[in-house]
């Protein structure tokens, strides 16, 4: 496999991806993005009040990420970004941008090539009930355990011709880095 310019550990709300990219990025030595960080306040205000974010919520976003990951890919910076990235659409913005989005997502300067992001998809997967017990668990975060049936249900599973892997969360943590370590050899 080519070596990606970025992992992209995704999954619904409470699967590890904060915890699984932040020690990724630190073992490859790559930059880290937490793209929770990245959700407009009006977002976060949605989730808090236990309302699922929609396409409009979220591809302002995934297009400002896009614009980070663009700009640091073409600098040679390697990237892991944890983000939910539930929908196929989403990942594909997230790989090239999308031409009609509301926010500057891919709007190079003229005579610009575009830089093509080379993505290694790190699907973290498990059980409701797993991760229902997790979110439970985890204290000060805007995402309610309520709405994690809610990404469940939009969740499209990467699939051929993506460049993915699917991890069970039920490994332990270290399980988990050891195969995705493994999968960049």
């Amino acid at each position: 496999m080519a070596a990606p310019d970025v992992l992209l550990v995704m999954g619904v709300s409470g699967s590890g991806k904060s915890t699984v990219g932040a020690l990724l990025a630190s073992e490859l030595g790559w930059k880290f993005y937490d793209a929770d960080d990245y959700h407009p306040e009006e977002n976060r205000m949605k989730m808090q009040k236990g309302i699922p974010l929609n396409d409009e919520d979220r591809i302002p976003w995934l297009c400002k990420l896009h614009d980070i990951l663009r700009r640091d890919v073409a600098s040679g910076q390697h990237v892991v970004l944890a983000c939910s990235a539930l929908k196929k659409a989403y990942r594909d913005i997230l790989i090239q941008g999308k031409d009609d989005a509301p926010l500057q997502c891919d709007q190079s300067g003229k005579g610009e090539k575009p830089v093509e992001v080379k993505l290694l998809v790190v699907h973290l997967t498990g059980s409701f009930d797993i991760i229902s017990g997790r979110l439970l668990r985890r204290k000060d975060h805007f995402m309610p355990p309520e709405l994690l049936q809610s990404q469940f249900d939009t969740l499209e599973t990467p699939s051929a011709p993506e460049n993915f892997i699917q991890i069970n969360v039920d490994k332990n943590l270290s399980e988990i880095i050891a195969t995705i370590m493994e999968t960049l050899k």
